[in-house]
């Protein structure tokens, strides 16, 4: 069962907004890092950019749909949507009213809860009912003998259900068995994931290789079938995490850059502006001074303790970019 509910909710002169946060059961842990349920009710769009992050995710959507802008490929719009690693910021736009539960799963945990080789999700939006492999079918809780064939059946049972601690009880008993279902992840590819984590990217990939007994050749190989990128693209997210963290915390630049193992701020910024969509100056700005479209709204960063997101104005005909300039 997933641990105790945090719900913080407001209303303001832009609309109403809920969010609920939670961990998962014990049992899957850490493969799931957390659950986050919004309700928003705005009263005019949202757009929402997101930088990359070293976790894949699921969105159960329970009705409206979200426009996807990624840098080089084509917008989709979906009510629920699944993702792995991503290498370039992505942009969420929507009409204004959204309510679902976000899950972020380590990379491993994707590959088993899809069974689906992780390099099938990289820089990708997709819908999860129109994976190569669909996921499994499985009793519901509460129910028993009820299947979920799908995650839009899973998304709208969910959005029936009372209150958050009824809904994430209902998703830690689906997910638990979709897990146990799955294709097992290598020991090997957690163990190198765990030191890429917690090196925050700076282990250089043969030692890493070396760690776990592989060559470099078959760690790449594992990691783009069950991380999703290779282990210096993986380490690349890891570090830029780590420099929006830093950055919106209160260091200048250049200590970011020397902490984060970047050869000066030039290397910095440039990296900064490939995977996050603006300067280290512009992200910093804007998550001072969110727009003033969206008054009272937190940023409600995806992952606790990091600098993820950006709230953006909303645009009358959106761009295909997928980051702002």
């Amino acid at each position: 069962m997933a641990a105790a509910v945090r719900v913080l909710a407001g209303h303001g002169p832009g609309g109403s907004w809920e969010l609920a946060l939670a961990r998962p059961g014990p049992r899957l842990r850490p493969a799931v890092l957390g659950y986050r349920g919004v309700r928003l009710a705005a009263n005019r769009p949202r757009r929402r950019l997101e930088a990359p992050i070293g976790a894949a995710a699921l969105l159960l959507g329970f009705a409206e749909p979200v426009r996807v802008l990624g840098r080089g490929r084509p917008p989709v719009t979906l009510v629920s949507v699944c993702s792995g690693l991503n290498t370039a910021p992505v942009i969420g736009e929507h009409a204004g009213r959204l309510s679902g539960i976000e899950v972020l799963l380590m990379p491993w945990a994707a590959f088993t809860l899809f069974g689906t080789a992780q390099y099938e999700l990289a820089d990708r939006c997709l819908d999860p009912d129109a994976l190569p492999h669909a996921l499994p079918r499985v009793p519901g809780g509460r129910r028993p003998g009820r299947p979920w064939h799908s995650v839009g059946e899973l998304s709208a049972a969910l959005a029936a259900l009372p209150t958050w601690t009824d809904r994430f009880t209902l998703l830690d008993d689906v997910l638990t068995r979709w897990y146990a279902a799955g294709p097992p992840s290598s020991q090997r590819v957690v163990r190198a994931w765990s030191e890429l984590v917690r090196t925050r990217g700076a282990i250089p990939v043969p030692r890493l290789a070396a760690e776990v007994g592989w060559s470099v050749r078959q760690l790449e190989n594992r990691f783009r079938e069950q991380i999703g990128l290779g282990p210096k693209a993986a380490a690349r997210v890891l570090r830029m995490q780590r420099a929006r963290r830093l950055l919106a915390a209160g260091h200048s630049a250049a200590e970011t850059a020397a902490a984060c193992g970047f050869y000066d701020q030039a290397h910095l910024s440039g990296e900064f502006k490939a995977m996050t969509g603006c300067t280290p100056a512009r992200f910093t700005a804007a998550r001072g001074a969110p727009p003033a479209s969206a008054p009272g709204v937190p940023v409600a960063d995806r992952l606790p303790g990091e600098a993820t997101s950006l709230i953006l104005e909303p645009r009358a005909q959106p761009e295909p970019a997928g980051a702002p300039g």
